[in-house]
């Protein structure tokens, strides 16, 4: 499957992730979920000690990871993707990412996306569903529930507020 296939699903209102192997259609995110979403991204910053991270994050973008495709809500990197690698689905893996539970696909952002990337190198996975408030905190070594609001201090040195 192509970039260009991926952006004619957009067109229609889809999306498609493959997580190791597995495909998943969903629905475009409603409002409500990309306020979540933005109100995250924005709350994105470097810890008065961070020194080799600039905590850049990209809403909603196509990441090619090793075993998978897959657009996490908000994606944080330590730099800006270059020029060439924004041209095409992302292969710089994120530091960290935050997903956003849709209605109808809670299993899918608590119970898989966590594990498969974690498994794909990424240091730090939050999910956080508005319905009840949970805010998942996995690393590789241990995984916190939490309630909403709370601040993260995450593996690279970044704070984000979910």
């Amino acid at each position: 499957m192509t970039l260009q296939d991926l952006l004619r699903a957009d067109q229609l209102g889809i999306r498609l992730e493959v997580m190791n192997g597995l495909s998943i259609w969903e629905a475009m995110p409603l409002y409500g979920h990309q306020k979540h979403v933005e109100r995250i991204a924005g709350s994105v910053r470097p810890t008065a000690d961070v020194v080799d991270c600039q905590c850049v994050h990209a809403i909603d973008v196509y990441v090619q990871f090793r075993d998978g495709l897959k657009r996490p809500d908000v994606s944080i990197f330590c730099r800006e993707p270059t020029e060439a690698e924004a041209a095409q689905a992302l292969t710089l893996i994120p530091e960290a990412v935050v997903e956003v539970v849709s209605k109808g696909y809670e299993a899918k952002d608590l119970q898989f996306a966590p594990n498969f990337y974690l498994s794909q190198g990424v240091k730090d996975v939050l999910v956080f569903d508005p319905a009840t408030l949970l805010v998942l905190h996995a690393t590789a070594d241990r995984t916190e529930r939490l309630v909403s609001p709370v601040t993260r201090r995450l593996g690279c040195g970044c704070e984000v507020t979910v």
